[in-house]
């Protein structure tokens, strides 16, 4: 079985010939995956006979090749090859111990400690592969008071402040759209890994990396946990507001809102020319961002009673004719039918199943986009 990882390299790729057996299901663990099979690393997703819980999330569904698979599934795991494993069964157990000693990385997201009883974990895999890089995914991470309990990326959001900072000022605490805590945690799991992997050529040594998707939501805090630091107050939900630029946020226009984001003193007074409102550019109300922050609501009106009377596309062909931000607020099929978003090519088409590229663009490199998520066990033995 260790043989097959034995698979022509693409030199043409940032990461050919890495070798990464993923011992992950559902989004964290897969999504860390997937960003390394689409910078060409040979990935091998092991799956239990049930199969990813995410394969019968659905609707919708994707038809390929004989299989039904819930749309979901296909998000994280494009360009990887799939075996299923039964940990409880000796002879396959033995197989994906004999991966692991042939791997440079191990990824997996099983509860802290559940794999030691089959011999999968670090403590285990590194004496054989001393070398193996070996990144934990968890809820809560491998020490601390809620090391055992489960990680769900809703839970993670609302224990991480993240909630607390999204939504209407007078509203509910709202989660993001997307399963930021996950996805987040992911894409910093994929960094740690190469950046381990970087020190394994200076020291000759792999190591055992334990990331966590509360750790990674809560250093997603930034400026607000820098506010929060300085005043010791907690930052309130704000809407469309940003808690230290003004102006800035959701405007009205005669066919729908716009977004502009005027982030410093020069590109404000650009705005108010924009909107014909050069009587107010020596306003002291408005000439720094800390007065504008003062005079927050005053300047929010007056923006809206002006952009209110123009079309929405007009008032965004001024805005990017004098280099003002701006953007209109887009639902998926705009994104998809705009044409930088086309030009960038971050819709793509692997064996006719439809995905997000990885936005990586290198002057030297390529990418592997051409093979779709695995069917289950579809490599099982080759």
């Amino acid at each position: 079985m260790a043989a097959w990882l034995d698979k022509p390299r693409n030199e043409g790729t940032p990461l050919a010939g890495l070798k990464v057996l993923e011992l992950a299901r559902v989004l964290a663990g897969p999504w860390a995956g997937q960003i390394l099979a689409d910078l060409g690393a040979d990935v091998i997703k092991v799956e239990s006979p049930e199969g990813d819980n995410t394969r019968i999330w659905g609707p919708p569904w994707i038809e390929h090749e004989g299989e039904r698979t819930a749309a979901y599934y296909h998000a994280c795991n494009r360009g990887k090859r799939g075996v299923v494993a039964d940990f409880r069964d000796p002879e396959q157990l033995g197989q994906i111990s004999d991966l692991a000693a042939s791997a440079d990385v191990v990824l997996e997201n099983f509860k802290p400690g559940a794999l030691a009883k089959f011999k999968l974990d670090y403590a285990s895999l590194g004496k054989a592969n001393p070398a193996l890089v070996y990144c934990s995914i968890t809820g809560f991470g491998q020490d601390g008071p809620r090391r055992d309990e489960p990680g769900y990326d809703f839970v993670i959001q609302a224990m991480s402040g993240f909630m607390s900072l999204t939504g209407e000022p007078d509203g509910e605490p709202m989660k993001h759209g997307t399963s930021v805590s996950d996805l987040a945690c992911g894409l910093w799991s994929a960094n740690a890994v190469q950046a381990a992997l970087l020190m394994r050529h200076r020291t000759g040594k792999g190591q055992w990396i334990d990331m966590s998707l509360l750790d990674c939501s809560v250093g997603l805090l930034a400026n607000q946990a820098m506010t929060y630091f300085a005043t010791g107050q907690n930052p309130p939900r704000m809407g469309n507001a940003h808690a230290q630029v003004s102006a800035y946020g959701v405007f009205p226009t005669r066919d729908g809102p716009v977004v502009l984001a005027p982030a410093n003193d020069a590109l404000f007074r650009k705005l108010l020319r924009v909107l014909g409102r050069e009587d107010l550019v020596e306003d002291d109300r408005f000439k720094t961002n800390e007065s504008r922050i003062a005079h927050r609501a005053t300047i929010d009106a007056l923006i809206a009673g002006e952009t209110i009377k123009l079309p929405r596309d007009e008032l965004l062909a001024k805005c990017a004719g004098a280099g003002v931000p701006a953007g209109p607020i887009n639902n998926l099929d705009e994104v998809f039918s705009d044409p930088q978003v086309q030009a960038r090519g971050m819709k793509i088409m692997p064996d006719g199943v439809p995905g997000l590229r990885s936005p990586f663009s290198f002057s030297d490199a390529e990418l592997t986009l051409d093979k779709p998520s695995p069917r289950k066990g579809a490599d099982q033995g080759r």
